[in-house]
């Protein structure tokens, strides 16, 4: 079990590039700095494209968990 409380939790599972980072970038301009969002994904691309997306917003990549049939990535809002 991943050490991050989320805040808030967005179901991209079965979504393909470029959706998941549009709908993450959406999701955290309406968090409060600090929280963290909790991203539930089956894309193989979200493994390289979030760590890249945060380094350029700000936001802080937690990290990642393994889940049966989809990955748990989490995002702390800048």
């Amino acid at each position: 079990m991943a050490p991050w409380k989320a805040d808030q939790v967005l179901d991209a599972k079965g979504v393909t590039c470029p959706m998941p980072i549009l709908m993450i970038k959406k999701a955290l301009k309406e968090m409060r700095p600090g929280q963290v969002l909790e991203v539930h994904g089956t894309d193989p691309g979200t493994q390289n494209d979030l760590p890249a997306f945060t380094s350029r917003s700000g936001d802080e990549f937690l990290g990642q968990e393994e889940r049966p049939g989809y990955v748990a990535y989490f995002v702390k809002k800048r």
